[in-house]
This record gives C-alpha cells, sequence and structure tokens, in this order.
C-alpha cells in the first residue's frame, strides 16, 4: 500500500473539522481505522482559534496517541498561526510534548532555523514546497539538514495547474539528485488530481478535510475517514490497471 496521509483538520470551515483534543484524536482514530499510516494535525485553543501554544499542541498530541498508539502525528509549524518567525521559534521551541513530525514550509522566512531546532530534539520534518519556488529554495538548502520526507504541494485551484506545477516541483527535486519519499497533494478539488497522478508515479499521498471538502465529483465530503477511504480506493485502482 502507498503512503497515506490524513491532514484532519487547518483552517478549513466544514462542519466535521475536529478541533478539541478529543474530537481530533477521534477522528485520528477513524481515519487510521480507514487505511491512513499518518495523521498531520493543527492545535486549537479554547476561542477555537489555530495555535501553536505550547499546552494546547501537547494536549492534542497526547489525546491522539492515547487512541493512535504507533500512528506517526506530524504537527504544523505553519508561518499563517504566527507570522513573525522570532515569535514562533520561541514558542515552537518551548514544546513540552514532541510530535513525531512537523511540517515545514520551505518557502517561510526562518524555516531553517526553525528546522534545525526541532532536528536537534528528534523531531522529523516533512519539508513542504507550495510552488515551483519553494522547490527551488529546498535544493538550495543545508545539505546537513536530515528531512523525513517531501510533501509537493501546489495551491492552485485549477486541477491541471495544480497538476502541472505538481510535475515541475518533482522535477526539480529529482534534478538536484534528492531521492526523498515523496508525499503529494493538491487543494479543494485539485487535491484529487494531484493524488492521481502520484499514485501512478508510486509516490504517497495526503488527504483530509485540510486540503479538500469535497468527493471527486464534487459532492461534499462527510468527514476524514471517508476521504481517506477514497484515497485507499483510489490506490487499488491504480493497482488493477
Amino acid at each position: 500500500m502507498l503512503f497515506i496521509q490524513a491532514a484532519l483538520n487547518g483552517d478549513s470551515k466544514h462542519p466535521a473539522v475536529p478541533r478539541t483534543a478529543n474530537q481530533i484524536a477521534q477522528d485520528a482514530k477513524a481515519a487510521a481505522a480507514a487505511g491512513a499510516q499518518s495523521v498531520h494535525i493543527h492545535a486549537f485553543n479554547d476561542h477555537g482559534a489555530e495555535t501553536l501554544d505550547s499546552d494546547a499542541c501537547a494536549r492534542a498530541l497526547r489525546a491522539t496517541r492515547r487512541q493512535c498508539p504507533g500512528i506517526p502525528i506530524s504537527l504544523t509549524t505553519s508561518a499563517a498561526i504566527v507570522e513573525d518567525p522570532a515569535k514562533r521559534l520561541a514558542i515552537i521551541s518551548s514544546w513540552t510534548e514532541l510530535p513525531d513530525l512537523v511540517t515545514a514550509n520551505q518557502g517561510e522566512e526562518g524555516i531553517i532555523q526553525l528546522c534545525e531546532v526541532l532536528m536537534s530534539r528528534g523531531v522529523e520534518i516533512e519539508a513542504g514546497l507550495l510552488s515551483v519556488s519553494d522547490a527551488g529554495k529546498f535544493v538550495a538548502a543545508p545539505t546537513h539538514l536530515r528531512w523525513r520526507r517531501v510533501l509537493i504541494e501546489p495551491l492552485d485551484a485549477d486541477p491541471n495547474q495544480a497538476v502541472r506545477h505538481a510535475a515541475e516541483m518533482e522535477d526539480i527535486v529529482l534534478a538536484a539528485g534528492i531521492t526523498l519519499e515523496q508525499v503529494h497533494h493538491g487543494y479543494g478539488i485539485a487535491c484529487w488530481a494531484v493524488n492521481q497522478r502520484a499514485i501512478t508515479r508510486g509516490y504517497g499521498i495526503r488527504t483530509g478535510l485540510e486540503d479538500v471538502a469535497v468527493l471527486p465529483d464534487g459532492r461534499a465530503a462527510e468527514s476524514n475517514a471517508q476521504l481517506v477511504r477514497i484515497a485507499v480506493a483510489m490506490i487499488a485502482t491504480a493497482r488493477l490497471r
């Protein structure tokens, strides 16, 4: 089975998006039962806003680990939550409960220093490439950094453009001699087109309500678990061809 990661929440407004620690944990359990091998989460504060705060992140991580023992948990470090690089670094440096991995968007200011701090504490890094420009920055990153995988995640709403940019980012990474595991996804309906291309090329994929709130036919998705089940079916269908 190709790798599937479920991105459970983020800033999605879908009514089924989990926000409390217990909701995240239960959703992670359902996604894992549906076939996800890893989950990616954002923590929320008591007012329902995304946060990098140590206590909120710790609560979400502990609850999820209780429900999903052995499932690797990826936590966001997005600058969309804390824009100032120095403030973000200070907050994340204060984390007491560490995730297995973090996503680190390579186009963000201060991301290399943040990666170095987390790596020194044993946290693995998923290098997020949101654009062709990000791919160029990634291949020029210091060689001492030890990445876990590369996330190819074009932001385009149009499926054809998203697929084209995913291919361009992949080419840049491979041309640099980087053979790390790749996981591909897009956003909105384009996510499915990017997923499909990735599957045919033997790459892992990411799905979930953070990325896509509709099914391949455009109908509204019901849950993260449903999205994972469809991703599993896509992989199975591709193998039969």
